[in-house]
């Protein structure tokens, strides 16, 4: 048997910021431009974190060229004396050691978006060189580090020759007195984070813009060097917002109001046990009442989307947390009661649901606590218990005021959003009951399923083909020229409905949308299952005319507003079918006898190549005016086939934009649509109108 060579020796003992450079994503989740970015917005909310305890009022954020970034605020510096301790300066105790800092108690601060001591040092440790300036009277004082060690560096820059040696190591000019701040500028180690992990300077700006609403009266400002070395311009912006979340409610609604903005308010207190440094210098748990303020901002608009951004302090998390669900569960309640007593709901009616509530709702949800509990360091996640029960005594309370307030203009609104919320819950369930009748769970329901369908024999998605084709006649052509081992057909008569203007039950009512939907078999909306569909590939078979371009509009609108996965996991097709055919006099051996194009420009090179090359052919050229036009081997062969056909992949890079471009074109709002076509108008060449 062999000996069991497994000993101590074998432990190996991670010593300070050794652990964050073995296992960054610990720390900062991840060492592409996300976690790099997060690197930034831990220095950023240092600063944030001092202007929430009312000591800072301008945090400014430069990216330079050498790929480095430097944060500055006008905040009370950090510590530069010598902390007990240790012995050494505030600003390298914080820099060097794991969980150390002033947001652990002693009154430094009340609410911070950083708790557990590690953002500075973490960047620190993951950074080839970082500067710390602080500005304190009389004057200011800096340090240096390389990859977490202190020290001295003999020229600009982090390749420059390094001494490492512990303290501050650089004076500064002279400071007036009462003016403080700390600058830190830091170089991310290329060992640790990929090539392409880079500083994304949008980001900067829509997170620096959602800050400045969280912290009334703070100015940040977003400053962009890199392009400047290559002769470019310098970019900046600036953010104040002195409204904060009344306003940022407003900022990120993009619908028409059914309420004003309500701002709901309150606080509540909870006990918890913490482990706290006792006078003998232990740390033994004991029990704390902690105060927790709740601030919520929400509106209703006439759109079907929903928007919740919550914060802890001034940290963002987009995942939630109890705070989010407290909301949650009080509004789904107090709307329940609220349309109850109204007589908005009936005795008999099912109760509404959160998503009912949450249909058309822009809230902001924001918490302030002291050493709040997240899930890892990354925060997205809120963990304290306690704030779940808080905020949703406190959303009761306010919305149910609201709810049932005497006041003419607050009665007026709160009739509308219930209203609403009922229309919801009715179309919720129209659209359950539709769902469960158009599923095909085995081969017997195949009968549900809609008579013009010609459906295809083999069931494995990977390989079959929905073309949803228009009109009758071009129907005859293409089920002689499909292969109906695994191309289904479906026809449609002519242009389906305008799915962008029509609500989610017109379209359930609407027979051409509704087969499309039964036929896919994956539901649709908020109900849609991607691994439902019966067909791996959708295909939009329409005529090479202005109208078969607005049929495949409408289709393309139905796909994205209710079965928009189909179109992001790119299995939504439009088939491209020719326009003219050229029928060769006297081909060669080897030769087409029929060549096709499908452009006018691509007629006239083709055209223009079989002159040169001597070719002769019929005139005159034939020019398709439908799929009708075609027989079946030409269709085969041109537009179906996958062996000779072209398709052209329906993809979204970019969601907001895509549906902002499907609101323009097709919603219901005429002027800005007006003015998009007059502006258009201008630039169209008149030869080319195929009139």
């Amino acid at each position: 048997m062999a000996e069991n060579a497994y000993n101590a020796a074998h432990l190996l003992v991670l010593e300070g910021l050794e652990a964050v450079r073995k296992r960054p994503g610990m720390y900062i989740g991840s060492t592409d431009t996300r976690g790099l970015m997060h690197c930034l917005w831990e220095i950023i909310d240092n600063g944030v974190d001092e202007a929430l305890g009312g000591h800072a009022r301008r945090v400014e954020v430069t990216l330079h060229p050498d790929g480095s970034a430097e944060v500055h605020d006008d905040g009370r510096g950090i510590p530069t004396d010598k902390e007990p301790k240790t012995g050494l300066p505030g600003v390298e105790v914080v820099a060097t050691k794991l969980h150390a800092g002033g947001k652990f108690g002693g009154g430094s601060y009340v609410a911070t978006g950083g708790l557990h001591g590690v953002g500075l040092s973490v960047v620190n440790a993951l950074s080839t060189r970082m500067d710390i300036d602080v500005e304190r009277s009389p004057a200011a004082q800096g340090i240096s580090f390389r990859r977490g060690v202190p020290g001295v560096f003999a020229e600009e820059g982090p390749a420059a020759d390094f001494e490492p040696r512990s303290g501050l190591t650089r004076k500064g000019g002279k400071v007036a007195k009462g003016r403080t701040g700390t600058r830190i500028r830091f170089w991310p180690d290329r060992q640790i984070f990929t090539k392409d992990a880079a500083f994304v300077y949008d980001e900067l700006v829509t997170r620096a813009r959602q800050t400045s609403f969280i912290v009334p009266g703070l100015e940040l400002v977003i400053r962009d060097l890199r392009g400047s070395a290559d002769g470019g311009e310098l970019v900046e912006d600036k953010f104040r917002h002195d409204g904060g979340i009344t306003e940022f409610t407003d900022f990120l609604a993009s619908d028409e109001p059914v309420t004003e903005v309500l701002r709901l308010q309150g606080s509540g207190t909870f006990t918890e046990t913490v482990p706290l440094l006792d006078d003998k210098g232990h740390m033994t748990p004991q029990e704390v009442e902690r105060e927790l303020e709740v601030d919520v901002a929400v509106r209703w608009g006439t759109g079907y989307d929903t928007e919740v951004r919550s914060f802890v302090n001034v940290i963002a998390t987009p995942k939630g947390g109890t705070h989010v669900s407290g909301f949650e569960q009080a509004i789904t309640r107090t709307f329940n009661e609220a349309m109850k007593a109204a007589k908005v709901l009936k005795v008999n009616d099912d109760d509404v649901t959160k998503d009912d509530v949450l249909e058309g709702m822009t809230a902001v949800v924001t918490v302030r606590l002291a050493e709040p509990q997240f899930e890892g360091q990354t925060k997205e996640i809120l963990g304290t218990p306690a704030a779940r029960t808080v905020v949703r005594r406190v959303v009761a309370a306010e919305l149910k005021e609201f709810l049932t307030s005497t006041k003419r203009q607050e009665k007026a609104q709160a009739k509308l959003v219930m209203e609403k919320v009922a229309g919801a819950a009715k179309t919720r369930i129209a659209a359950r009951q539709h769902k469960e009748t158009q599923r095909r769970k085995n081969a017997l329901e195949s009968s549900a399923l809609p008579s013009k369908l010609a459906d295809c024999r083999a069931t494995d998605n990977d390989r079959t083909e929905l073309f949803i084709v228009e009109g009758d006649s071009a129907l005859g052509t293409a089920k002689l020229a499909r292969n109906s081992e695994f191309q289904a057909l479906l026809p449609i008569r002519g242009k389906i409905l305008n799915v962008q203007k029509a609500s989610v039950g017109d379209m359930l009512k609407n027979a051409e949308c509704a087969s499309i939907i039964q036929v896919v078999g994956a539901g649709s909306g908020r109900t849609f299952d991607l691994d439902a569909r019966r067909y791996g590939r959708i295909i939009f078979m329409a005529d090479a005319d202005s109208d078969g371009a607005h049929i495949r509009c409408l289709l393309a609108t139905l796909f994205f507003k209710y079965m928009p996965d189909l179109i992001r996991e790119g299995r939504v097709y439009s088939a491209v079918p020719p326009l003219h055919r050229i029928e060769i006099s006297n081909p060669r051996k080897g030769q087409e006898k029929y060549v096709y194009t499908y452009s006018d420009d691509q007629l006239q090179r083709k055209l223009a190549e079989l002159k040169k090359k001597n070719v002769k052919w019929k005139d005159p050229v034939q020019r398709y005016k439908g799929l009708g036009e075609m027989d079946a081997d030409q269709l085969a062969e041109t537009t179906m086939d996958p062996r000779h056909r072209t398709l052209r992949r329906i993809t979204v890079d970019d969601a907001d934009a895509a549906a902002n471009v499907f609101e323009l074109l097709m919603g219901s709002d005429v002027a800005p649509r007006k003015e998009f076509i007059v502006q258009g108008a201008y630039e169209v060449d008149v030869e080319a109108i195929d009139a």
